[in-house]
């Protein structure tokens, strides 16, 4: 679908400042969406809000479905009477520009549980019917997710194909007996995910009422050690003792000499047809619930992926494989109607992804940083965008504009100074003035980039596994950001669409 002219910023809820080690949906969310309302910003582009795994990646989840219950804020439940204040002071932590998840995950799991018993002890009528209509809704995925996480904190998060056999091969005795073994986490993980939900609706509903719209994310991969994949084994390619067989990557490209090796089980997309994508219907009906428009990860990946044998130590060594194409996105949009859908097709494309993309009308994204390698004819220069595209002067997976500037090579930093006729001293908002003037329908920027930071606030290097996610940043540096620029920018570029 067409979006409207619009602008707005790329920024995950993790980033936020805060007293408790990492943002949350707390105060400081709400400010970040009242400077968004007073910039004239509409959109407000998040990563997923899964739960993290392995180096805290919001890519790497332990479910497709659930939350990232760490992302609850302390301060709401203190609000609701749940948790006494001296009980949250005890859980501050100093507020820098660096997530201090580890203590954080330590400290928020102390007064979870005190705050899910009160919810259970004093639970009223009218929440007791909330909190069970939350659970019916989403059965199809809740009842599995709080089961696996119970067993998977047992067994110290160690890969669920390590279980014990009867549970890892979901033998029903086994399953009931874990249920009953297990049943205050369970509990627990219950009430998590309804609170995580209630917080997270209330912070949509907050954007919402003031013009501003939310863009999520969707993996189209996910995780082996996830519940989706314990669950559902017969869609993915794994053996018969949960061990991966084929696993996803990409091949070399701009990011990677060697290629992604990514790791995630490919899909058995014959069985998935099989079932009339359900779940793939399933997971894109919940996102649409849970944010305005999703941002699809790979898209390219729909049309044709890249098959690794499990045990590759590089993505180097692989094939193409077709995907399921139009199959699946007719299904989707037949049981879901409408698709507010970004098509995230970076990489080597080709005809036929650029077909699938353009069938159903959704935009592709065009990076600035990508512009300046080759010559005018650069799909990526602002002159050759199409109307139904998005305009970025970077991704979570980029580096800041300034930090590209100063370390790229020279022959490109000339290509830049001389298509945006300046000196390169502030490239980011000569990245941002293009993207704002661009045709795009959209134009979408990291805060980072308003906020002209280096690589030391880079969010994420992708085929890295330590050092990432972890950017914050503080009071000061968001109340820094030039307002009134971003305000003529949209002013002059006809952006302030809903």
């Amino acid at each position: 679908m067409r979006f409207p002219r619009s602008s707005g910023c790329l920024a995950h809820p993790t980033s936020f400042p805060g007293k408790y080690g990492m943002g949350d949906f707390g105060f400081e969310a709400r400010t970040f969406i009242d400077f968004l309302e007073r910039t004239h910003q509409t959109i407000w582009q998040i990563l997923p809000l899964t739960p993290t795994g392995y180096g805290n990646s919001p890519y790497a989840s332990y479910s497709a479905f659930a939350g990232n219950v760490y992302l609850i804020s302390p301060d709401i439940l203190h609000k609701k009477g749940l948790l006494t204040e001296k009980e949250i002071k005890n859980i501050q932590l100093p507020s820098g520009v660096s997530a201090d998840y580890e203590a954080s995950f330590e400290n928020k799991d102390k007064v979870f549980k005190l705050a899910a018993s009160r919810f259970y002890k004093k639970m009223k009528k009218e929440e007791e019917r909330a909190f069970n209509a939350f659970k019916k809704q989403n059965k199809h995925w809740l009842d599995d997710y709080v089961l696996f996480m119970a067993c998977l904190l047992h067994y110290d998060k160690q890969p669920w194909n390590t279980w014990d056999e009867d549970l890892t091969k979901r033998k029903p005795k086994a399953l009931k007996a874990y249920r009953e073994r297990f049943s205050d986490e369970i509990d627990l993980q219950y009430w998590l995910q309804f609170e995580f939900y209630n917080q997270w609706m209330a912070l949509k509903e907050y954007a919402n009422e003031r013009g501003v719209r939310v863009i999520g994310d969707i993996p189209i991969f996910v995780d082996h050690n996830s519940a989706d994949v314990w669950a559902n084994p017969k869609y993915f390619e794994v053996d018969k003792a949960g061990n991966r067989t084929l696993v996803a990557g990409v091949p070399p490209d701009y990011f990677s000499k060697t290629g992604q090796l990514w790791g995630n089980p490919l899909y058995k997309w014959d069985e998935l047809e099989k079932d009339g994508y359900s779940w793939w219907v399933d997971r894109f009906k919940h996102m649409f619930d849970l944010c305005d428009a999703i941002r699809v990860d790979h898209f390219r990946g729909f049309d044709a992926y890249w098959e690794v044998e499990a045990g590759q130590k590089t993505a180097e060594v692989g094939k193409w494989v077709d995907g399921p194409g139009e199959n699946l996105f007719d299904t989707i949009l037949e049981k879901c109607g409408e698709l507010p859908i970004i098509a995230e097709d970076l990489g080597f494309m080709t005809e036929g992804v650029r077909k699938l993309r353009d069938k159903y009308n959704f935009p592709g994204m065009k990076i600035i940083q990508f512009a300046f390698d080759s010559d005018s004819k650069n799909s990526f220069l602002p002159h050759n965008y199409s109307q139904n595209s998005v305009a970025y002067s970077g991704t979570h997976d980029n580096d800041t504009a300034i930090g590209w500037y100063n370390t790229t090579n020279d022959e490109e930093r000339h290509r830049a100074r001389i298509y945006t006729r300046s000196s390169g001293e502030n490239i980011n908002w000569e990245f941002i003035r293009l993207g704002m003037l661009s045709v795009s329908d959209q134009a979408i920027f990291p805060l980072q980039d308003y906020m002209g930071l280096d690589s030391t606030h880079r969010m994420n290097v992708p085929g890295t596994s330590s050092g990432n996610w972890l950017w914050r940043y503080t009071k000061n540096m968001l109340e820094a950001v030039d307002q009134e620029q971003i305000r003529q920018l949209i002013e002059l570029s006809n952006r302030e669409g809903t």
